[in-house]
């Protein structure tokens, strides 16, 4: 005889995976448009093609402005509670909505520091092993980087062709999600 954990486990899995990569795909979509990217990036037309039919009807009643996309912020921030309502509710648990806002948010400003910190390491990796080759999703994490890297490269020239203003942008996201992310947990009253 199996437990009811047998298909919690899966089922959670699931949820989070699904609603983790639409999620990923807005965010990503919300920080190419706030850094101004290239939209007829092939890339970028892939994300704007998956993102725009939940968008849409919440455009309609959610208008950007100073070149931050409300709509999109308003989209994954109920995602993000769709998707850990649903989890608690499979484990059978129930938590206040302003728990779940502060712990939503939580979760939304780690992915966007997340997704800095990836396109930095993937960036640096890549300058490494094939440095100076044109790539759409190059293209893209250049787009998405310049503005935190530019500032640190003018803080920290490069040494003798070694450019580490990477590593100090890396250091100051690491320090930024040390600070950030705690209160917003402990305002939820997880921690």
């Amino acid at each position: 005889m199996m437990s009811g954990n047998y298909l919690m486990h899966p089922l959670e899995f699931l949820i989070n995976t699904l609603f983790g990569l639409y999620i990923l795909v807005v965010m990503v979509r919300f920080l190419l448009q706030w850094v101004r990217a290239d939209f007829y990036n092939p890339v970028s037309q892939f994300i704007v093609r998956v993102t725009t039919p939940a968008l849409r009807p919440l455009r309609r009643v959610i208008p950007g402005w100073g070149g931050i996309d409300f709509a999109a912020v308003v989209l994954m921030l109920l995602l993000q509670l769709l998707s850990l309502t649903l989890i608690l509710l499979l484990r059978g648990q129930g938590v206040p909505l302003l728990t779940l806002l502060f712990w939503s948010l939580a979760e939304l400003v780690t992915l966007a520091i997340n997704i800095y910190i990836g396109a930095i390491l993937i960036q640096a990796i890549i300058s490494w092993i094939n440095p100076g080759t044109y790539n759409p999703v190059i293209s893209l994490l250049h787009a998405l980087t310049t503005p935190l890297l530019r500032p640190a490269r003018r803080l920290l020239p490069p040494i003798s062709g070694l450019d580490l203003s990477p590593l100090l942008v890396l250091i100051a996201l690491q320090l930024l999600k040390m600070l950030a992310i705690p209160p917003l947990m402990m305002l939820a009253g997880l921690r």
